[in-house]
């Protein structure tokens, strides 16, 4: 997820360093395709989410990226990995962005799982 997020952001000029990341993320890919998620019947399902990011990680812009995963049962089945809108001016400030992110998805998470399994637990991020 962060590697294609961070191969995306030189498709307008890529060079030959950028051609011979992309291969090693495809190898990658083609050595992993028996791996995949489990979700196991019966197992209390509860929707957990984490969240993080870097500071300032972009070496043109300064800007930091952010993601996130949220799980429900025993796999995960949303997440995001993006750069942010904005320079933060402090990891404190660039963490409560990728929280805020996070939590506006938790939220709308929440809504489709109680208008689908009428779920109604609190929610852990």
């Amino acid at each position: 997820m962060y590697a294609a997020s961070l191969l995306a952001r030189y498709m307008h000029g890529p060079s030959n360093k950028h051609y011979g990341t992309a291969k090693r993320v495809l190898r990658y890919v083609k050595g992993t395709l028996d791996y995949g998620l489990m979700y196991e019947k019966g197992k209390k399902a509860v929707l957990m989410g984490y969240c993080d990011s870097d500071w300032g990680g972009s070496i043109e812009d300064s800007k930091s990226t952010s993601g996130y995963a949220f799980s429900f049962g025993s796999g995960v089945f949303s997440w995001a990995s993006v750069k942010q809108n904005c320079v933060a001016l402090s990891t404190a400030e660039a963490e409560y962005v990728s929280a805020s992110e996070a939590t506006t998805q938790a939220i709308w998470l929440r809504f489709v799982l109680e208008d689908f399994v009428n779920y109604k637990q609190m929610l852990l991020l």
